[in-house]
């Protein structure tokens, strides 16, 4: 398959969804909560439905995996060599507290390895994608896209972490860095910030599924950077349990 033919209508299918996201952002939307207690609004269903009618109109024989869709059984997945891998919202907590900082993924997984990814963040009016081996890109609020690449860290590390899951196990690990700073960012866009340069390494010592992930996977992989766990094997797609294992996101240098 050549992505980047398709790369394209799948940037307009998250920005449908990103302007159905927004619309209810900027509205008096109410939250209710899974049977996990985590948090979903009408913008989560939203951009589900939005999402997976757009890619299915790109190709009706991919298979689709979103977190407001995961009770497709193990015995159909297992199959899958190639499917979508998309998180209609990014960020739950970030949208109902409207700190604007979460996102719209969506992400093609091949073989297990995420090969193309797409991160919107409406509220910001920001968006990234990318296309593993031929790079990565941002288009800002201006409209205005360019490339972007992993930076080559200087002494004090850009720490990217998140306000609400830094727990002390993270603390420890950003301890043995030595010099830092702490850079907040929400959702993927901890990601992005990495592969555009604003950042240089995001430890998650905390529980995540592989659709939080996959979409800005692709994107820092696209920008020259790595995600590993911390036995310093590759994040992979299409487990059986959707959970991932701890990990380790950075430019090329840590690794």
């Amino acid at each position: 398959m050549h992505y980047s033919s398709i790369l394209p209508d799948v940037i307009k299918v998250a920005d449908a969804a990103s302007e159905k996201v927004l619309h209810i952002y900027e509205s008096n939307f109410k939250v209710e909560y899974k049977e996990d207690q985590s948090p979903i609004t009408a913008a989560d269903i939203a951009s589900h439905e939005v999402i997976v009618q757009g890619l299915r109109s790109i190709s009706r024989d991919i298979p689709i995996l979103s977190e407001e869709g995961k009770s497709i059984p193990w015995e159909e997945r297992r199959h899958w060599h190639r499917f979508w891998l998309i998180d209609p919202i990014d960020g739950t907590k970030d949208f109902t507290q409207r700190t604007g900082e979460f996102t719209v993924n969506i992400a093609l997984i091949e073989n297990g390895e995420p090969v193309m990814g797409v991160v919107t963040a409406p509220a910001l009016k920001e968006a990234y994608w990318g296309v593993v081996g031929e790079g990565a890109y941002k288009r800002d609020r201006t409209g205005k896209v360019h490339r972007v690449r992993v930076a080559e860290p200087k002494e004090a590390k850009r720490v990217v972490a998140s306000k609400n899951h830094l727990n002390e196990e993270t603390r420890q690990f950003i301890d043995t860095l030595g010099d830092h700073e702490l850079v907040q960012a929400g959702s993927s866009l901890k990601f992005c910030r990495i592969a555009e340069g604003h950042a240089d390494i995001y430890p998650r010592l905390g529980p995540t599924c592989e659709w939080d992930t996959a979409a800005a996977h692709a994107v820092l992989l696209a920008a020259g950077g790595r995600i590993e766990t911390l036995e310093g094997e590759p994040l992979k797609y299409g487990k059986e349990n959707v959970l991932n294992p701890f990990f380790v996101a950075a430019g090329s240098w840590y690794f």
